[in-house]
């Protein structure tokens, strides 16, 4: 089967704005489709798209498919399927990308069904490289390499669809950077009439009322993280990490470990199955340093690590290591920190 020349992403959109995970998959499709030496294309859907193409045109898009229905917004199953599937379909996609958010967790399998295409969710890289079927000896070239933690984080899986398309795979928020790759580019914007795509019982769920609370937690954009994990030992010494992150001007965080022990609340998680981040400086507090857990925020700045496990994973990746209890190296450091800022 001859490949298509096009990369495909879904644009979720939002009060006016494209999502953040969609531009980073933008620009790691860009990067892709320029490896592949084929166009990067992106559709959305929903109300009010006028103008969306000035947000997404800098990424280096090619070509952008947009279907305006009031009807398409706010996301519901049925439409946005419907209308994927009959695109795809029609456009036969290499390679499609979507956020592994509550929306792409719901899209991407209806989608990937219907086509008998496969999908990888969740992946933290995704590179350009070539296969042979160890059972047939049948060369590959230039696959979708759909790299994630495996195995309970044991391993790190590639995983490749040699023979169906589109190959798709969701990724999360952070996982990818964000670049615009030319200001002034500008793309083709094909506007797609509903109709054609998608029939109007589809349209069978309405939304009547909707109520979005918006995380109070920004762990994303705080330059500085002091992040907890299972060594911490108790509710009352992420107060000692609080206290040592309101001196810094800093967030908390926690690992898996630390929240599943009911120490922090969920969206303070980063990791493979919280959130990444890449603050200038991050403070990891008895943390062992799983796979899942050094995908959240191995592109930090600076680490440091305070661990009484010397041979704590982390260390490896950290810049600096201080080994001892937690509760007495934090307190020295909230000490010292006020003593040298005033």
């Amino acid at each position: 089967m001859a490949d298509k020349n096009n990369l495909i992403v879904y644009l979720e959109f939002e009060d006016g704005k494209v999502a953040d995970v969609s531009l980073e998959l933008l620009t790691k499709g860009r990067e892709l489709a320029d490896k592949l030496g084929i166009k990067l294309e992106a559709v959305v859907a929903g109300d009010n798209l006028k103008d969306v193409e000035k947000q997404v045109f800098p990424y280096g898009v090619d070509t952008l498919y947009k279907v305006e229905d009031k009807r398409l917004y706010p996301y519901t199953s049925l439409p946005h399927s419907s209308l994927l599937i009959n695109l795809f379909k029609e456009l036969e996609p290499r390679i499609a990308f979507m956020g592994a958010t509550s929306i792409g967790r719901d899209l991407g399998p209806r989608v990937s069904s219907a086509l008998h295409s496969g999908l990888t969710a969740d992946c933290t890289q995704l590179e350009i490289g070539d296969y042979t079927d160890p059972k047939t000896g049948k060369e590959y070239k230039d696959l979708l390499y759909q790299i994630r933690p495996a195995f309970g984080g044991n391993i790190v899986a590639t995983i490749v669809n040699p023979d169906h398309r589109p190959q798709m795979a969701t990724v999360r928020e952070g996982v990818m950077k964000r670049e615009e790759r030319d200001p002034n580019h500008t793309g083709t914007v094909v506007n797609l009439k509903a109709e054609d795509y998608i029939k109007d019982e589809d349209y069978v769920v309405e939304i009547l009322d909707r109520h979005v609370e918006k995380s109070k937690v920004n762990l994303k954009g705080s330059p500085i993280i002091v992040a907890g994990g299972y060594g911490v030992g108790s509710k009352e010494n992420f107060d000692l990490l609080q206290q040592l992150a309101d001196t810094l001007g800093a967030e908390v965080g926690a690992s898996r470990a630390a929240v599943d022990a009911g120490w922090v609340d969920h969206d303070r998680q980063i990791g493979q199955t919280g959130v990444t981040v890449r603050p200038k400086l991050y403070i990891a507090c008895g943390i062992s340093g799983q796979i899942q857990h050094i995908a959240g925020m191995q592109d930090s700045g600076i680490i440091i690590s305070i661990n009484s496990d010397p041979d704590a994973p982390i260390n490896k990746i950290a810049d600096y290591v201080i080994t001892g209890k937690m509760e007495e190296v934090v307190p020295k450091l909230i000490k010292y920190y006020k003593k040298n800022s005033k």
